[in-house]
């Protein structure tokens, strides 16, 4: 498997596509370095104790060991490893890992290929099948680029007055395809070594040239890639993990880009829009399902610091402290609690690949999203004002002011002022970081906006069969 070695040298020598403020800029743009260390994780701890047994898996196709994070699910004990690994390696990184796009997109497209095969005879699933295997080999570090700009909202996409506003193809040749539009609020992007592009909704029969999906490396041309980059901001004085660590999310824009066969998965042709709206929907449920690892991990960081810095403040024993403690419990147990749910009551595809329950996946999601702003105002109402108007590093340290805050900041007698210190300088990132903003917006929107959740729900759930009680318990006749 790869190194993180490895994968920043792969970086280092794609092309440049990326723009960030105007300036066109490469992956060694130091400001990409937050993600790429948050990404390093999942390579670096392949070989640890901890992580061994979940990190690791044999492929299917192959039978050779690959990152789990390049594996297709067979069983329900790999989506239960798959959602148990990312809980465990989300502590570490602070939250998101960066790496659950690429393969939630490639189950989604082992299950899509495979049956656009068999109903069309387009060899899309002997081509995804080449293509995982050098996915796996390579240890492919990859995003999926799913949502369009949309326009006009309450217009579909063959309505809209530009047909670019959804990604589509423009040409068919015999050696491929040709794609235009643009994708944003994607993930990792810059930092990926392959983006995977998906349809982002149910299509008509009026929008087969929207049901598209291909994989191409990053720096593919005619490919550019609108960043945004937030990050911790510098430490002079109190390095910590959690001050490496950061995001970047992008606009990437097609502009008459050519894809070559073997790297088209739905191709936009006749009748093939029932399989991007299959795709789209397929991606966010594993989406979704991965969240139920994340953000039970985000909870868990949550509640370490609403638990220190009440422990640090001398009231970790108040009732109303321990109320707020158990409601983040459970928060992160239900939201785990309903990806397990999950895993067991998955069912499997033709394809081999299993799928887990959508309903479970996304009340999970639902609930982990609902909470998430009401998870930061617990932290910050246990927390005080401090993180809001704490001092400046350099004065905490400075020959003349340094002794009065370190008397100042003191809170238990047996906790020192430094550690005070550092912990109210984290959760001052966490709450009032322009990375802590960014976080805050993807907790309810990454993976899809909350109203998607409520669709996808409201579809799946047998809302009838409880009308079919309300009527037995009321004694009321279908006659």
């Amino acid at each position: 498997m790869k190194t993180s070695q490895e994968y920043r040298e792969s970086l280092y020598k794609m092309k440049h596509n990326l723009f960030i403020n105007g300036e066109k800029v490469g992956r060694k743009d130091p400001r990409m370095d937050g993600v790429i260390k948050t990404i390093s994780q999942t390579l670096d701890r392949v070989n640890e104790p901890e992580f061994k047994d979940l990190l690791s898996v044999k492929s299917h196709i192959t039978g050779e060991t690959v990152n789990r994070f390049t594996h297709i699910h067979q069983s329900v004990d790999d989506l239960l490893k798959k959602q148990e690994m990312t809980r465990r390696i989300c502590r570490y990184t602070g939250g998101c890992i960066f790496r659950c796009m690429g393969i939630d997109a490639m189950n989604a497209l082992s299950i899509i290929t495979h049956r656009a095969e068999t109903m069309t005879g387009k060899p899309y699933h002997q081509r995804w099948l080449e293509y995982l295997k050098f996915w796996q080999k390579n240890d492919i570090i990859a995003t999926c680029a799913q949502t369009d700009v949309k326009g006009d909202r309450s217009l579909r996409p063959h309505q809209q007055a530009d047909p670019d506003l959804y990604v589509h193809v423009v040409e068919h040749r015999d050696d491929g395809i040709v794609v235009r539009g643009a994708k944003n609020h994607i993930t990792a992007a810059a930092v990926a070594e392959e983006i995977i592009v998906t349809p982002t909704r149910f299509l008509t029969s009026e929008e087969d040239q929207y049901a598209v999906s291909f994989a191409i490396p990053g720096d593919w041309d005619n490919v550019y890639l609108v960043t945004r980059a937030s990050n911790m901001r510098p430490r002079d004085h109190t390095p910590c993990p959690s001050a490496d660590l950061g995001d970047v999310e992008n606009f990437i824009i097609f502009d008459d880009t050519f894809i070559p066969n073997d790297r088209v998965f739905l191709g936009g042709y006749e009748g093939e829009h029932q399989f991007g709206g299959w795709l789209a929907l397929l991606f966010a449920l594993y989406h979704r399902h991965s969240y139920t690892g994340c953000k039970p991990a985000t909870t868990d960081i949550i509640m370490g610091y609403s638990a220190l810095v009440t422990e640090y403040n001398g009231v970790e024993d108040k009732k109303h402290v321990q109320s707020k403690l158990a409601d983040l419990i459970s928060i992160a147990e239900l939201v785990n609690a309903a990806g397990i749910a999950s895993a067991y009551k998955a069912t499997k595809d033709e394809s081999g690949t299993m799928i887990p329950d959508p309903v479970f996946c996304n009340v999970g999601r639902k609930h982990a999203g609902k909470n998430y702003y009401h998870e930061l105002e617990t932290l910050a109402d246990l927390a005080g004002g401090l993180p809001a108007t704490l001092p400046y590093e350099k004065d905490f340290f400075n020959e003349i002011t340094g002794p009065f805050l370190q008397k100042y900041i003191k809170r238990k007698e047996d906790v020192s002022a430094e550690n005070v210190y550092k912990l109210f300088r984290t959760l001052s990132d966490t709450l009032c970081s322009g990375i802590g903003g960014v976080v805050a917006v993807a907790g309810i929107h990454g993976g899809g906006s909350p109203v998607m959740e409520d669709i996808a729900i409201l579809k799946q759930y047998d809302i009838d069969e409880r009308k079919k009680i309300a009527k037995y318990l009321s004694g009321i006749s279908d006659d």
